[in-house]
Order: structure tokens, then sequence, then C-alpha cells
């Protein structure tokens, strides 16, 4: 089938993509939110740029959605309803950001689009109301395991951690060094020693060693080199690089927050919300490397079953499958029932090559 679906997510589109459709991705020279272009990703022949202006409305056979303004987008390119007389699911990456517990999801309350979340702990905390729900967990392409180890160093990946701060457990990384290198890996991860004042007081700019943004097979080399990964977000969907890690046989040293105990089985590592705890912990394992590669092996164990990329295509082809997403729908909304189009907020839907302007959606 022919699947549209925006560039949002790099890694899990990466992974989607990889199934045995035809990836329909709407894309702009000037690469905004609304056109994002590859960005360097390798993806399969399957997938095509598409301008959304001028593509053909009954090329389209399901919409992937994972904004709301995405379903006002549809429906004024493609002259047809998500949900309606186009056969929709909406993805949610994300943990509600604001309000929690009581954090009210977009799509609740409708009973046309179903809702994937990529976690449990997602489809938990946010409320969805009457809405279907499900849950398609991540589906990491399995870089081989290439753990060495021999870097006595705890490898961490995040991006922007000045601007998130303590979302992404930045304020916890001082203490850490202390213990021990750490090296990072992720974008604007260049402000971090300033940022930190590490040459004000405690250890110095040494113990935290900035690799930067680089490419996946280069970070998955580099990564593997440390003895260890290091995972100190406070509040997150559940990090690939986590999972990406587990992959290439790496332990875990982990915040005890959101997913994380899922993800990470006994004997993988330690999962606490113990700082000095995790503390004692790394530091075991930055004098142990045999103790170290043993829990790399079940962490890999664990990430081969739970998070690989044939289940999660299996998933999403059983999904696509009920929903009928195979055969071309090209009925009228009823007039006695009209698809609730959820407000626009944070994204307008406008897609540059466009002529006109989309509408709004409307509460």
């Amino acid at each position: 089938m022919r699947i549209l679906v925006w560039h949002v997510h790099g890694g899990w589109l990466e992974a989607f993509v990889k199934g045995r459709h035809e990836y329909l991705i709407p894309a702009d020279s000037d690469g905004g939110r609304w056109g994002l272009e590859r960005g360097g990703r390798e993806w399969p022949v399957s997938v095509q740029e598409i301008d959304l202006a001028a593509i053909d409305p009954d090329s389209v056979d399901v919409v992937v959605l994972q904004r709301p303004g995405e379903i006002a987008a549809v429906a004024w390119a493609l002259r047809r309803q998500p949900g309606v007389d186009l056969p929709a699911v909406y993805v949610e990456h994300d943990a509600p950001r604001i309000g929690v517990p009581f954090a009210r999801h977009p799509m609740a309350d409708q009973h046309t689009i179903p809702v994937v979340h990529v976690t449990h702990f997602n489809q938990l905390i946010w409320d969805t109301g009457s809405a279907r729900t499900t849950v398609i967990e991540h589906g990491i392409p399995d870089p081989g395991r290439l753990d060495t180890g021999e870097r006595e160093e705890m490898g961490v990946v995040v991006n922007e951690p000045v601007k998130r701060g303590r979302v992404t457990g930045t304020d916890l990384l001082p203490g850490f060094a202390r213990v021990g290198p750490l090296r990072v890996f992720g974008t604007a991860t260049e402000a971090l020693p300033d940022a930190l004042n590490l040459t004000g007081h405690g250890p110095g700019k040494e113990q935290l060693l900035i690799a930067g943004d680089v490419a996946a097979p280069q970070l998955h080399r580099q990564l593997s080199r440390c003895r260890l990964y290091l995972h100190l977000f406070r509040w997150t969907s559940l990090g690939r690089g986590l999972l990406e890690a587990m992959h290439l046989g790496m332990p875990v040293v982990a915040l005890g927050t959101t997913e994380t105990h899922r993800a990470v089985p006994r004997g993988a590592g330690l999962v606490s919300n113990d700082v000095g705890e995790l503390q004692v912990f790394v530091r075991r394992l930055l004098d142990d490397p045999d103790d170290a590669y043993a829990m790399g092996l079940v962490a890999r164990e664990a990430a081969l079953e739970r998070y690989g990329l044939g289940k999660f295509l299996n998933a999403w082809d059983e999904l696509l499958a009920e929903l009928g997403a195979g055969r071309r729908q090209h009925r009228q909304p009823s007039a006695d029932a009209p698809m609730k189009i959820p407000m626009v907020s944070d994204h307008e839907a406008n897609p540059s090559s466009a002529k006109e302007s989309p509408p709004k959606g409307t509460a």
C-alpha cells in the first residue's frame, strides 16, 4: 500500500520505512517542519519524496499522522478526510509535557482514528477518553553487537542538553563526572562544559568529553567503545539511544523513570532513582570490564526480543490490514457525523510549496 507520512521523528521513520510498502514523504526545498527532507538518511527505494500540493489524491491508501495539524493538511491537499474516507492512524511519540497526570490528548474522544503509542507508559499517562488506543513499541534496526567496552568511560547520548536541562538530567552529569569520564554524543552538546561550570568546582573538563552530533554508523562504533551507557532522563517517552546502546551490547545504568524499567531487564545493568546507588554501580562497571561485558549480553538479548525491527514492522502490518488500509475508500463524510479536527496549536498545516494555505483545524 501507499502510505503518506511526514518526516517528524527521524529515528522512528527510518525503522518504519523499512517495511514492504511504498512511503510518500512530503518534502520542500526549504526543509521546514512541514516538508523536512531526508536529512542525510539512507532510505530504501520504496521511499518517495513528494509535493503534497501536487499529489494525486487517489494515490494514497493510508495516512500515518503524527501532529494534529496534519489532519487539516491532508484534508486540504487530498480533499479526503482522514479517518472518514481515508484510513488513518495517529502515532503519539511523546509523553505529555504539561498537566500530568490529567493531560488530555488532542485525539481524545474521537472514534475514527486510532492512536498508536510507542510505549505502554505513554498509553497509561495520556488521557485519550473513549478513543481507541494501542501500543506498537519501537523497532530498532540491529547495528550488531559492537560493544568492546575498551574505554573506562560512560557513554551518553542526548540532544540539546543545556536547553532541556532537568528533563534530560543534565544537572546530574557533574556528579557522575566525579565518578568517571563521560563521553557525550548529540546535538548542541558543545555548550555543556561552560554551562556546567566544570572548571569552577569539582571535576575538570577532561572528565566531560564532547563527541558532538555524529552519523549513526559512526555513533555506534564510538559509543560501543565506552564501558557502559548512562541514561539520566527524568521525563521522556523512551530514548532510542538507550535501545540502540542495548542492541550494541552495552550495559545500562539509568534512572527508573517512565518506561525504563520495562526496557532494561534485571541483569542488564541497574535501573534506580537513587542517584548515589547508580554512581556506586557505575564505578563497579568501570572497574570490572568482564562484569560489564556479561551485563551487555543480557541487554542485547532483551533488546532484540522486545525492540527488534521485525516485530515492529509485523505489528504495523497487522494494524494497517485491520484498518482495511489496502482498500481505497471514496465515500463522502456523513452530514450527521462530521470528523472533529483537533485545534492546530504548535504547528500550522501550511506546506510551503502550496499555492494557497490549508484551513486551520476547528475544535
